[in-house]
C-alpha cells in the first residue's frame, strides 16, 4: 500500500470556503482552520470590523482571507453574496452554514419578531445560501462541501427557555439530510456537525442567564472550539469524498445520547 494516503489528505490548496457568522466564536476558528490547510476564506458576518481583525490574524498567519458583509436573515443579502465574492476569489467549493441565534424565551412568552428573526438566521439562511451555490455549482459541474452546524439541541430539549432553537436545529439536521439525497448525483457532498456545549461568544450569552451549566456535565468543563478542527476538516477534504448526508455529534459526553 503507497503512503501518504490519497483519501486522508486534509489539504485544502485551491480550494475558496464561505464562512457565516465568521466574526467571533465558532465561525472565527472555522475560518483560521480552513485557511490553516490551504483554502481561500471568504469570511462572512454583519460585524465587518470583527471580521476585519480576524481577517489580519488569518493573514499574518500566513494565510489567505477576505472579509464580506452579510446579513444572514436577509433573503436579498443570502442570494447575492455569491456574485460578490466569486467576482473577487472564483468559485466556491466549500460551504460552512455557521450563523446562529438563540431565542432565549419561554415558547409561550415569545414575540413574533423573534420567532420570525430566529427562523430567519437558523433555517431560511442556510437554506437560501446552500441552494443558491448548489445551483451555481451544478451548473459548471465543480465540486462542493457544505457544512450545517446544528446543536446536540437538536436531539434534546432540558426546557431551559429555548424551544424554537432546538426546533431551528432539529431542522437544520433535516435540510442537511434531505439535500444530501437531493444532490447526491452530483459531486455535493451536505454534512452536518452537531456541537454540545463549547465555548464561544453566544455560550457566554447563555452561561450569564443560566450560571454555570458545567457542574451537571460528566467531565465538568465547556467543549474548546479548537476540538471540532479535525471533524471539519474531514468533511470538506479529500478524506471526506464519500460521506454526505452524516451528522456528526460532538458534544464531549454531556448529552444523554
Amino acid at each position: 500500500m503507497a503512503y501518504p494516503l490519497p483519501n486522508a489528505s486534509t489539504d485544502l490548496s485551491g480550494q475558496v470556503a464561505l464562512v457565516t457568522g465568521a466574526s467571533s466564536g465558532l465561525g472565527a476558528r472555522f475560518a483560521r482552520v480552513l485557511a490553516a490547510s490551504g483554502a481561500m476564506v471568504a469570511l462572512c458576518a454583519r460585524r465587518t470590523d470583527k471580521l476585519a481583525a480576524v481577517v489580519a490574524e488569518i493573514e499574518a498567519a500566513g494565510g489567505r482571507a477576505q472579509a464580506f458583509a452579510l446579513d444572514v436573515a436577509d433573503q436579498a443579502q443570502c442570494l447575492a453574496i455569491f456574485d460578490t465574492v466569486e467576482a473577487a476569489l472564483g468559485p466556491v467549493t466549500i460551504l460552512v452554514n455557521n450563523a446562529g441565534i438563540p431565542d432565549a424565551a419561554r415558547a409561550h412568552k415569545m414575540a413574533p419578531a423573534l420567532f420570525n428573526q430566529v427562523m430567519a438566521v437558523n433555517v431560511h439562511g442556510p437554506w437560501l445560501l446552500s441552494t443558491t451555490l448548489a445551483a451555481r455549482r451544478i451548473a459548471d459541474a465543480k465540486p462542493l462541501r457544505i457544512v450545517n452546524i446544528a446543536s446536540m439541541a437538536a436531539f434534546e430539549y432540558q426546557g431551559h427557555g429555548a424551544a424554537l432553537y432546538s426546533m431551528t436545529k432539529a431542522a437544520v439536521v433535516r435540510m442537511t439530510e434531505v439535500l444530501a439525497v437531493e444532490w447526491a448525483r452530483y459531486p455535493i457532498n451536505v454534512n452536518a456537525i452537531a456541537p454540545g456545549a463549547f465555548a464561544s461568544e453566544m455560550m457566554d450569552g447563555m452561561l450569564s442567564r443560566m450560571g454555570d451549566i458545567t457542574q451537571g456535565f460528566r467531565r465538568k468543563r465547556l467543549g474548546d472550539p479548537a476540538m471540532m478542527d479535525s471533524t471539519l476538516l474531514y468533511l470538506v477534504a479529500p478524506a471526506g469524498e464519500a460521506v454526505t448526508g452524516t451528522v456528526i455529534k460532538i458534544d464531549d459526553g454531556q448529552s444523554n445520547r
